[in-house]
């Protein structure tokens, strides 16, 4: 058998290569990222972390030490624009910082970014200094992340939690109560924008809903994850975009 001829060519990725590290236990943000970036020439690669069945603060901690494996199953062939870590908790207890080195270190990137600094940059695009936090977690969870707004300048008056554990249960619950939840707190004095916290929450066909009855910016971690990343690659959105964050000057697919 004599072999054919055959022609190489470009990345699928010619617009933007995009890698998303999700938690194992995670069933969420991976449908998000491919309802939103669903142009052709957008290439989506999805590594998977090991992460525990109950989400507590030593758990989250030991994703500190995967995470280089996780990054480093991504293509290594791939040149990535951006790479994404898709744990809000687990960035605040880490730190941003050390997860970009250690994603670094493994991928080959020319940016690294995670729900914790998107959701600040968001804050930034859209103006909100004061926010209402909804979290799924149990304090100990919740607590350093409005710890991590507050350090960084961003008042949170308010934090409405479902103090769930089992990780599991966070992508079942009901879009409906994460709305009633929203609406609560973002009808408290003095806020300026609601960031509904965690990756596994079902959350993007209720925000344009929330900025309607608010009349606040509504900001999930899984929305400003991808509307960061696009802003980092020059990927632009070709499918679902909801709230005034993806009103924001972002690239659209040609």
């Amino acid at each position: 058998m004599s072999p054919h001829p055959y022609r190489l060519t470009g990345p699928i990725g010619a617009r933007a290569t995009l890698g998303l590290i999700v938690l194992q236990v995670d069933e969420t943000v991976e449908q998000d990222f491919r309802r939103i970036f669903t142009a052709p020439d957008i290439a989506l690669y999805v590594s998977r972390i090991p992460s525990g069945a109950d989400l507590t603060p030593e758990t989250i901690a030991t994703m500190a030490q995967t995470l280089p494996a996780a990054a480093a199953l991504l293509p290594p062939s791939a040149a990535f624009d951006a790479i994404g870590y898709a744990c809000t908790s687990g960035t605040t207890l880490i730190g941003a910082d050390r997860v970009a080195g250690l994603v670094g270190q493994a991928a080959a990137t020319r940016a690294v970014t995670e729900p914790l600094s998107a959701a600040r940059a968001a804050f930034g695009a859209v103006g909100a200094r004061s926010v209402a936090l909804v979290s799924p977690y149990i304090d100990a969870v919740a607590g350093p992340l409005r710890a991590a707004f507050e350090t960084s300048g961003i008042a949170v008056p308010v934090t409405v939690s479902f103090g769930e554990r089992v990780e599991a249960r966070v992508a079942r619950i009901d879009p409906a109560s994460i709305r009633d939840a929203a609406l609560a707190a973002g009808r408290a004095p003095g806020v300026e924008a609601v960031f509904l916290s965690c990756t596994n929450l079902r959350t993007l066909d209720i925000i344009d809903d929330l900025e309607a009855q608010l009349g606040l910016p509504v900001i999930a971690s899984n929305q400003a994850l991808a509307w960061h990343m696009a802003r980092l690659s020059g990927a632009g959105p070709g499918g679902v975009a909801p709230g005034r964050l993806f009103a924001q000057a972002l690239p659209r697919p040609g």
